[in-house]
């Protein structure tokens, strides 16, 4: 059975988290496996609404991403990109501070669709938001890199 190639998980991160809307929201991807991903926000006041809580979008954007993670890295096409065609969630706690954890788990990939959930906690384990999505396999569409990314599995 194939595993993550360490290189590309590393260089993968890299592009990741310097990507615009990931700095935008301060969002990391902590953690990227075959099935599964860790990322995480650290809050600040650019992440509230007026109320004072973490506005519903940013719970959205880290539960999309999470569930996206869990995905990509098993795809063993290595040209193949993805994007989500479906998103739901289920707001169950409110946050105002800390950092909000999300972690991804793939629960079935096909030919051309992905299924994927998500579940965000705060730092003390207490879950905020719950939510799934699908997302459809784009061949051709992979992520570009100067030099080029290493095979994302190795033997």
């Amino acid at each position: 059975m194939k595993k993550p190639n360490p290189e590309y998980i590393k260089r993968i991160s890299k592009i990741v988290n310097s990507s615009p809307y990931f700095e935008l929201l301060s969002m990391k991807l902590q953690d990227v496996g075959i099935g599964y991903s860790i990322l995480e926000i650290a809050l600040a006041k650019k992440h509230l609404q007026p109320f004072g809580m973490v506005h519903g979008g940013v719970f959205a954007s880290i539960i999309d991403a999470a569930a996206f993670w869990s995905i990509y890295l098993g795809l063993e096409d290595q040209t193949a990109g993805l994007t989500t065609v479906d998103l739901k969630l289920n707001y169950l706690a409110p946050a105002a501070s800390g950092k909000l954890i999300a972690r991804g788990r793939q629960i079935k990939v096909g030919s051309t669709l992905g299924y994927a959930e998500a579940e965000v906690t705060d730092d003390s384990g207490k879950i905020l938001t719950h939510g799934t999505s699908t997302v459809i396999i784009l061949p051709g569409k992979a992520i570009e890199a100067d030099p080029p990314l290493p095979p994302k599995l190795i033997d």
